[in-house]
């Protein structure tokens, strides 16, 4: 099956473009922004309130990602679906692209997928989701506009029960300008703790979009982890976009002049 019969003729198209034609450097992408799933996979056999958990989505996420752009003029690119349908983070094929177990929840509507399943969904959600993010990156390209990529992601306060400590994560791979600028700028405000590749770590192995947009095209990038009980409302959520657009224009005049 074509990608698109996973998805309803009225179903939305997997990526959501706000501010286009913003004229900060800064361009926002934020790849699990959304807990949509299909209704051709039933929720993935899931119990509806699993889908509003961490598991599901970065919680908080798309909010800072939209109050950041609107504050910068930056244009930002949402992901309305469900990483438990397809992890647009995800190199397409890895072990973690579609998975079975999250955490210590079991993910019914991934079980038994054929070849083509996978290729269905990566047609129909993780390609177009992406392609619209090259559109904006080649377009930005023609236009000289100057381009630092913002990766906008949030962790949860415990994984397996272990808990996190980090406020922040500034996460990045072969390339840390931006990252260790702006987490240098985060550790000098008063009382947040700032993880360098924590609570996770960047790899062409687990991750699509910083070695793919940033490495590949040399562009600056970080990509942001926020934990999550700081931005689940949007009194949480406003504070920490109105932290970041304090900090992030600054580093912008040094990393692209």
């Amino acid at each position: 099956m074509s990608g698109h019969h996973l998805l309803s003729p009225d179903e939305p198209s997997p990526s959501r473009v706000e501010h286009r034609g913003g004229r900060s450097p800064f361009l926002l992408i934020c790849d699990h922004a959304g807990n949509r799933v299909p209704r051709s996979l039933n929720g993935l056999g899931l119990h509806p309130d699993e889908l509003t958990r961490h598991i599901a989505w970065d919680i908080g996420a798309a909010t800072v990602a939209l109050r950041l752009a609107e504050l910068l003029d930056a244009t930002v690119i949402l992901q309305r679906y469900s990483r438990l349908v397809i992890d647009c983070n995800r190199p397409p094929g890895s072990p973690q692209s579609i998975v079975t177990l999250s955490e210590r929840t079991r993910i019914p509507g991934n079980e038994h997928l054929t070849a083509e399943d996978r290729t269905q969904r990566q047609n129909a959600i993780f390609a177009p989701y992406h392609a619209c993010i090259v559109r904006e990156l080649d377009r930005r390209l023609r236009h000289g506009q100057p381009t630092l990529l913002l990766a906008m992601h949030s962790f949860t306060p415990v994984f397996l029960d272990a808990q996190r400590p980090w406020h922040v994560g500034m996460l990045y791979n072969r390339d840390a300008r931006l990252a260790h600028a702006l987490g240098a700028a985060l550790r000098a405000e008063p009382g947040l703790v700032v993880g360098d590749n924590q609570p996770y770590a960047v790899s062409d192995a687990t991750d699509y979009a910083i070695p793919e947009y940033g490495e590949r095209r040399a562009l600056p990038h970080v990509e942001i982890e926020i934990r999550q009980d700081l931005i689940d409302t949007d009194a949480g959520a406003a504070r920490w976009a109105a932290l970041l657009y304090r900090l992030l224009p600054p580093l912008a005049e040094a990393l692209t002049h």
